[in-house]
């Protein structure tokens, strides 16, 4: 398969994840949508194209790892483990409820393929980090990535982990920064700044540093991924500058955090993102 068709097929995934990611939430009538439909794109890249992965078998010791640090993204991860055959993608319409195995937050004792619990914000980074030691200790050749909100970013534990992996020289760890600009009580800028920004902030700490421009576009992230495989003794950084609420009409023009829109809004989101994906199929 050429690199065209590859990056066809990875579009066509990205618009599958957002409208099932949009099924999920809109079964609860509310959620974290921004934060889980920015990510939909770079879900697509990992679990379409770069990871080791075992539907089959989701304790596969060789696999490649993945952490939602920003767990509140719950939603954006059910929908591709359930697009690429851990469990029927249906199930995840449960989102929340009692005794339902898709809890707001990620918990890997409850859903197939979850590989570590977060939720409680930063605590992921440091997850992700002593996973990746714990590989190379084991001499694995696995990867582990962890994906962080900007907003997340404001804990200090996040920082603490970038120091501890910039040391141990984990270049088996990459870290996808959602660089959305927002956060729970408005812009990241104005609630806490990164000052030069958050890129910056990971050179700092002794990191390989990849910005991605678009960080809605697959072919871009895929991209970054490969530069980061050719990274040796320093963990990676991936800055994907996304949108907030991507490809959800009610979410992408404010940039909402949460969501509680009517269902009609629901209605109306739902058949543009059938749409989209529609016109992915028709190319």
């Amino acid at each position: 398969m050429d690199k065209q068709q590859k990056m066809q097929e990875l579009r066509e995934f990205a618009a599958e994840i957002r409208l099932e990611t949009l099924k999920i939430i809109g079964s609860r009538g509310f959620g974290h949508v921004g934060g889980s439909m920015s990510m939909a794109d770079a879900m697509a890249v990992l679990y379409g194209a770069v990871m080791r992965i075992d539907p089959n078998n989701p304790r596969w010791e060789d696999r490649d790892w993945f952490v939602l640090s920003k767990g509140h993204g719950g939603p954006v991860m059910y929908a591709t483990l359930g697009l690429k055959g851990y469990y029927p993608v249906e199930a995840a319409y449960t989102l929340n409820q009692p005794r339902t195995d898709f809890p707001s937050h990620t918990d890997r004792n409850k859903t197939p393929g979850v590989d570590l619990t977060t939720g409680s914000l930063g605590q992921g980074m440091s997850e992700a980090v002593g996973a990746a030691l714990g590989s190379k200790v084991q001499g694995r050749s696995n990867h582990v990535f962890v994906a962080v909100g900007d907003g997340e970013c404001d804990e200090g534990q996040v920082w603490e982990a970038a120091q501890f992996a910039a040391h141990y020289k984990l270049d088996n760890l990459i870290c996808l920064v959602d660089d959305n600009k927002r956060q729970l009580d408005g812009m990241v800028a104005d609630v806490m700044s990164h000052g030069k920004g958050i890129g910056a902030k990971f050179d700092a700490f002794g990191w390989d540093v990849i910005n991605v421009e678009d960080g809605n576009d697959v072919e871009q992230i895929y991209d970054a991924v490969q530069e980061a495989y050719r990274t040796k003794d320093k963990p990676i950084a991936l800055i994907l500058n996304t949108k907030k609420g991507k490809g959800a009409t009610f979410a992408e023009p404010t940039g909402a955090h949460s969501s509680q829109p009517t269902q009609e809004q629901w209605d109306e989101a739902i058949a543009a993102a059938q749409a989209a994906l529609a016109e992915i199929r028709a190319k």
